[in-house]
């Protein structure tokens, strides 16, 4: 099982490994930008309130989906630097604990903060699990999606809050941020800004989209209105799905469809 948590709500994934099935994928929305302490009230309401979540897991997955994380080249990172790392774009406090995924893709690190309360709850729970900051899934996806393109190409994971966006070709990492959002015109900004930077141009470059968005959104419409090849991540996925299951689920969860 994965879990998916971001400030926006709860993602959950059941997959069968014996079948190669999944059999349970459920999107489980906040309303609104949350606490910690909010998303640990609804991810104990969940998991007591529904009977899915009564079995025995081979192995239980925990994403976080936040802002705080920054990636570090492999050759130049020091586990006792984390703070150091992390504290010129995130905002820390001393008795925040910290945690790093080695991303074996393009040989970085990725140090972030974990929501403690909501793993010890899991803990509580499930016993022994596996926690794993979102971007690190994300970025190593999209390296695997991106290895056939000779061009940098620009993928985009959009959630109810904010995105990230990520460059790359050939497996190469070129550029990876994340960016909260209200708006269309906050979300083409951003888009638009990065191209900028990239020294990339709007007429040829192809940007992929994943996550909670589709052709009929405003989002959609304003970034086809600036850019001219855009189109959705084909998945790659090496499981089937139960039919109960809507189609669309495979393009929103996105992320926690790839942590298997």
């Amino acid at each position: 099982m994965s879990i998916q948590i971001r400030l926006s709500g709860l993602s959950f994934c059941i997959l069968n490994r014996t079948k190669h099935i999944v059999e349970h994928l459920e999107y489980i929305p906040l309303g609104k930008k949350g606490t910690p302490f909010e998303l640990l009230n609804l991810l104990k309401t969940t998991i007591e309130n529904n009977s899915v979540f009564n079995q025995e897991f081979e192995s239980v997955l925990c994403i976080h989906q936040n802002e705080m994380s920054t990636l570090v080249p492999q050759s130049l990172f020091d586990e006792n630097q984390l703070a150091n790392y992390l504290k010129f774009n995130a905002k820390i406090l001393k008795t925040d604990f910290l945690s790093y995924d080695s991303i074996a893709a393009n040989e970085s690190v990725n140090v972030y903060v974990p929501w403690v309360n909501l793993n010890n709850y899991l803990f509580d729970t499930f016993g022994s699990f596996v926690y794993k900051h979102a971007s690190t899934i994300l970025i190593e996806t999209i390296l695997d999606h991106s290895s056939d393109n000779e061009a940098v190409s620009l993928f985009i994971n959009v959630d109810e809050l904010h995105f990230e966006i990520i460059a790359a070709n050939d497996t190469q990492l070129i550029f990876y941020n994340a960016f909260d959002y209200s708006t269309a015109e906050d979300f083409i900004y951003y888009i638009l800004f990065t191209i900028e930077q990239l020294k990339l141009d709007t007429e040829t470059v192809p940007v992929y989209l994943s996550g909670q968005i589709s052709e009929s959104d405003d989002l959609y419409k304003i970034l086809y209105k600036y850019v001219r090849f855009v189109s959705f991540v084909a998945p790659k996925f090496k499981y089937r799905f139960a039919e109960n299951l809507q189609p669309e689920f495979k393009h929103q969860e996105f992320m926690i469809l790839n942590s298997f």
